[in-house]
């Protein structure tokens, strides 16, 4: 499959994972893959966090109004949606402007954004599907909250929706919901490690997105891969001999560890890969293990071109769920 139909498969992509797997991260590099494909793309942070903007090369938290963090073959735009600034916007767009600044100057915005039990996640979640609805890009990429709060930010429209009976909340949640569950509108990624802990989380979020929410799933991005398998080559002594340096005996152990912990690592990593795919039935992209924690613009290159190989070996196939895709396995 190539880049381009990729992304355009869902107007709107929830990137989730849990905290510390690189979910941020991933939301860069798909917004510079999309990008490279010519497409338009408007990332949303939720949390405040500078991770996209640094991975862009910029500096700072990003705002309400949008920033531009690209502009090539394909511009990339991002900004920040918190629960206050889309309840003013939507007090502001049904005539509703002055009340909306004395709730400000009152200091009441927090009890009215408060008020009802999941109001404040339908308040970011409306103004997504309002852009979404708008068209303002061709791929609206979503660094969703980390996989606890994920499951409550995608599921309270649909339990606003079993509790109001009629009123614009109700109508609110009813426009999310049919974006969450329409797979030519909304998908979610789900980003993990290939490690135990991560892959058990992820494997169990997937099928609860599904059976409680009914989102449809992309591919699961792999994130923090060894990219290849360690050579079990010459000593350290043995290669230092060949260019005529001589090791000093705590150096070629210290090397030694290294090699044997990468190696270590890469049979673990396979390991907890082929688990992945026997219970989780979903393709993987899989972006590799760099050095450092801070991810910068010529690293996030690499990751993007991570990204685009493993879409590129994706077969074109009609959507199914997990359950399906596991049923259809069994059957096989």
């Amino acid at each position: 499959m190539d880049v381009a139909s990729f992304c355009r498969q869902s107007r709107v992509l929830v990137v989730a994972g849990k905290g510390g797997v690189g979910k941020t991260t991933v939301t860069a590099a798909l917004a510079r893959m999309a990008a490279h494909a010519g497409l338009s793309v408007l990332v949303v942070e939720l949390e405040g966090k500078t991770g996209v903007s640094a991975a862009f090369g910029r500096t700072g938290p990003l705002d309400y109004e949008e920033t531009v963090l690209a502009d090539g073959a394909g511009k990339v735009r991002a900004r920040r949606i918190t629960p206050d600034d889309a309840l003013l916007e939507y007090l502001a767009d049904h005539g509703m402007k002055r009340i909306s600044r004395r709730l400000v100057s009152s200091g009441a915005l927090d009890v009215v954004a408060t008020a009802i039990p999941g109001i404040r996640d339908i308040l970011v979640l409306g103004k997504v599907k309002s852009l979404e609805r708008e068209g303002v890009a061709d791929l609206i990429l979503v660094d969703a909250p980390a996989t606890g709060h994920a499951m409550t930010f995608l599921s309270s429209a649909q339990g606003l929706l079993d509790a109001a009976r009629s009123g614009p909340v109700r109508t609110q949640a009813a426009d999310v919901v049919e974006l969450l569950t329409d797979p030519t509108r909304c998908q979610v990624a789900l980003v993990t490690l290939p490690e135990e802990m991560p892959i058990n989380e992820v494997v169990e979020a997937a099928y609860t997105l599904e059976d409680r929410i009914g989102v449809n799933l992309g591919p699961v991005v792999v994130n923090g891969c060894l990219p290849e398998e360690p050579a079990l080559g010459r000593t350290p002594e043995e290669a230092a001999a060949s260019i005529g340096v001589r090791l000093d005996p705590d150096v070629a152990g210290n090397l030694r560890r290294a090699a044997e912990f990468r190696r270590h690592r890469w049979t673990l990593q396979e390991e907890q890969l082929e688990r992945l795919a026997e219970e989780l039935p979903l393709p993987q992209l899989r972006t590799r293990l760099l050095p450092g924690e801070a991810v910068r613009p010529d690293e996030l290159e690499v990751l993007a071109a991570d990204l685009a190989t493993g879409v590129d070996g994706l077969p074109s196939e009609p959507r199914s769920s997990v359950r399906r895709r596991r049923a259809a396995g069994s059957e096989a």
